[in-house]
C-alpha cells in the first residue's frame, strides 16, 4: 500500500473516531440535561404546590383536627432527632469499617465485608425496620425514638462504607510512601494523611446517606411510629416529617393533602441545607 494510500486510510479512521466521540459527547450532554431538567421539575412542582401553606405557624405548631390548621413543628424537631441519632450510629461504623477496608483489609474477610454491604445497600428499607421492630421494640414492647435511629443508622452504614473505602482509594499512594518512608506506623498514615486528604470526599458520602435516610417512611412506621406531640425522649415515639407526609398524603382531606405538600417542600429545603453547608465547611477547611 502506497503512503498516500495510509494516509488517507489513517484520516478516514480519524474522522470517524471524531465522528464517534461528538455523538456519544452530545449523548452524554443531552442525558445530563434531562436528568437536571427533572430534578428542576420535580422541585418546581413541589414548591409549587407546597409554597401556598407554608406560614410561621405551619412551622412551629403540632398536627391538629381537620379545618384547624395545625403544623409540622413536631416533626421536623424529630426528624432532627432522629437524624442526630442515626449519624450517631450510622457515621462512625460506616467510617471505620471504609477506613479498614481500603487501608487494612485483606483475605476472605474483606471480601466478605464488602458483599455484606453491598448486600445491605440493596436491602429494601421496610426489611431493616422489621428487623428492628424484632429486635427492639418487641422487647421493650413500645416505639421508640431510639428504635427509629438504630433503623436509620443500619441503613447508613454500608453506604457510608463503601463511599468511604472509595474515596481513601483516591489518595494517591505517594503520600501514603512519603509518610511511612519518615517512619511513621500504618495507623498514623491513616489518620494523619490519608483522612485529611480524602475528608471532603467523606463527608460529601456522610450527607448522601443522610439524604438517603432522611426520605425514608417504612422503617419509621415499624419503630419510631409518629406522635402528635414535640418529643426528645429516645424512648418514647416521635414524630418524623416522612411519617406526617404519608400520613396526610393518604387521607381524604384537601387541607391534609396542602400540609402534606408543604411538608415535602419543607423536608427538600432541610436536606439541600444540610449538604450546602457541609460541602462549604470541608470546602474551607479541607
Amino acid at each position: 500500500m502506497s503512503d498516500g494510500k495510509m494516509t488517507q486510510t489513517r484520516g478516514g479512521r480519524g474522522a470517524g473516531r471524531r465522528a464517534v466521540n461528538t455523538v456519544m459527547a452530545t449523548l452524554t450532554a443531552a442525558c445530563a440535561f434531562l436528568g437536571v431538567a427533572l430534578l428542576l421539575l420535580i422541585l418546581g412542582y413541589i414548591a409549587w404546590q407546597g409554597v401556598s401553606s407554608l406560614s410561621l405557624q405551619f412551622l412551629i405548631d403540632t398536627p391538629k383536627p381537620v379545618g384547624e390548621g395545625g403544623g409540622i413543628g413536631n416533626a421536623i424537631v424529630g426528624t432532627l432527632v432522629l437524624l442526630a441519632l442515626a449519624s450517631v450510629i450510622g457515621l462512625p461504623v460506616g467510617i471505620a469499617a471504609g477506613v479498614y477496608l481500603s487501608e487494612f483489609g485483606q483475605g476472605w474477610f474483606a471480601g466478605v465485608v464488602r458483599f455484606v454491604a453491598d448486600t445491605l445497600t440493596g436491602i429494601p428499607s421496610i426489611v431493616t425496620g422489621v428487623f428492628v421492630y424484632t429486635l427492639i421494640v418487641i422487647p421493650l414492647k413500645q416505639f421508640s425514638a431510639l428504635a427509629g435511629g438504630v433503623a436509620l443508622g443500619i441503613i447508613m452504614i454500608p453506604i457510608v462504607t463503601r463511599t468511604t473505602e472509595e474515596m481513601l482509594r483516591l489518595v494517591p499512594a505517594s503520600l501514603r510512601e512519603g509518610a511511612l518512608a519518615l517512619g511513621a506506623p500504618q495507623w498514623r498514615v491513616t489518620t494523619g494523611v490519608v483522612l485529611p486528604a480524602a475528608a471532603s470526599g467523606i463527608a460529601t458520602g456522610a450527607m448522601l446517606a443522610v439524604a438517603r435516610v432522611s426520605g425514608e417512611t417504612a422503617p419509621l412506621l415499624f419503630t419510631a411510629f409518629g406522635s402528635r406531640f414535640f418529643n426528645v425522649y429516645l424512648d418514647q415515639p416521635i414524630a418524623s416529617l416522612t411519617v406526617q407526609i404519608f400520613n396526610y398524603a393518604v387521607s381524604p382531606y384537601d387541607e391534609w393533602h396542602a400540609q402534606a405538600w408543604a411538608a415535602t417542600l419543607v423536608l427538600m429545603t432541610l436536606i439541600l441545607v444540610i449538604n450546602v453547608s457541609v460541602r462549604i465547611l470541608t470546602r474551607k477547611k479541607f
